[in-house]
């Protein structure tokens, strides 16, 4: 069984078209995705992209070049993803996370929900003392 992870904490899959057919893709994280670009415009809902371990960062990059050739679907990441990595997961362009129940009961939700505030709690507002005071 998997987790899904979003900035109100973990939940079901409520994902209903499936991972069937052109609606949805799996990509390992060594996908080039400049390849699919004219694809993904017309038929792809929703793109899985594989974190193989927490230090795989390739993911961050494919997510964000997805969005930045205007990718608007759905993107997950799922595997090896922890806690401490889901303001970035979020600032990159993915909508949540997909995580096994073993990694779930390692880090437990108020450990993802802590990072949940990803628009406003990162360095970059920090640096510009623009980030809110902490409590």
């Amino acid at each position: 069984m998997t987790v899904i992870v979003t900035d109100t904490g973990f939940g079901p899959d409520t994902w209903t078209v499936g991972y069937d057919g052109d609606t949805a893709l799996d990509l390992a994280s060594d996908t080039d995705p400049v390849q699919l670009v004219e694809r993904l415009a017309a038929q792809v809902q929703m793109i899985r992209i594989a974190f193989p371990s927490f230090a795989d960062g390739r993911g961050f990059t494919i997510a964000r070049q997805l969005r930045l050739s205007g990718y608007t679907g759905h993107i997950r990441a799922y595997g090896h993803v922890i806690a401490d990595q889901y303001a970035m997961v979020r600032r990159a362009g993915f909508d949540d996370v997909e995580i096994s129940d073993d990694l779930a009961t390692r880090q437990p939700q108020d450990q993802w929900l802590a990072r949940a505030n990803w628009q406003q709690h990162d360095y970059q507002a920090r640096a510009r003392g623009t980030a809110p005071a902490a409590v």
